[in-house]
């Protein structure tokens, strides 16, 4: 399966991981990458950047980007996931702004509440209008159901991600794969598209899939299912692009 895009990657602006923007765009290049996007964590998380960074992104030269590096740079946020009714960090008029938006449950962000209110939180995130991805659902310390997330992914035209980093044995992430699993075969028996995404918070992780092609032989997921092998299928999924 050839990967044309990596749209959840981190620099050292979300106080975690430990590249610029620019070591992560060369690494795209080399990846032979259309899409790259960075999408630093929301003000929650800690050591994170503060709302303005969001704000000021338009001081980022993408046409040099381009030009020099034959990279899509698309600039956008993880959101946090704050409560069951699937409030996030950042207000509407930032989020507007910005290319691409996740919104992920995080331990440090999200107390888990149980199986309910964590599923709520999901599919109340991907009824809002601003929100194209729910990143990484397959951590089993905040439990969610799969299928009616899967249900409301598809009525409502959102992306789920399968995440690369969370299906790393050295990861802390609880019980991906198994998660996974679930999420994949009813995302085949509903016909959900997903998106792969490194998650990289390192450059040389950005388009580095491994983990994921190899779940992906696994179960057996078709690959008309998966946006990263058609920059215009993804571009579909995205508001940015949807009001163009």
């Amino acid at each position: 399966m050839k990967f044309l895009l990596d749209t959840h990657t981190h620099t050292i602006a979300s106080g975690h991981a430990y590249n610029t923007i620019i070591e992560m765009v060369e690494e795209a290049s080399k990846k032979g990458l259309g899409i790259l996007g960075i999408t630093e964590h929301a003000p929650t998380m800690p050591g994170s950047c503060h709302e303005f960074y969001f704000q000021n992104l338009k001081a980022v030269d993408r046409e040099y980007i381009k030009e020099k590096y034959n990279i899509e740079l698309i600039l956008g946020v993880e959101l946090n996931l704050l409560d069951e009714k699937g409030t996030v960090d950042l207000p509407t008029r930032t989020i507007k702004g910005l290319d691409v938006t996740i919104a992920s449950l995080h331990k440090p962000c999200f107390s888990s509440m149980g199986l309910e209110k964590n599923t709520e939180a999901v599919v109340s995130a991907l009824k809002n209008p601003l929100i194209d991805i729910i990143g990484h659902p397959d951590d089993s310390r905040i439990p969610i159901r799969y299928e009616p997330v899967v249900k409301m992914a598809k009525e409502q035209g959102k992306l789920l991600e399968v995440n690369n980093s969370s299906l790393n044995p050295k990861g802390y992430r609880v019980g991906a794969r198994e998660n996974y699993k679930i999420m994949l075969e009813l995302c085949k028996k509903y016909n959900q598209p997903v998106v792969v995404n490194s998650d990289a918070h390192f450059c040389t992780a950005v388009g580095n899939f491994a983990n994921v092609e190899g779940l992906f032989e696994e179960v057996g997921f078709p690959e008309e299912l998966v946006v990263n092998t058609s920059l215009e299928k993804f571009k579909t999924y995205i508001q940015k692009y949807k009001k163009k």
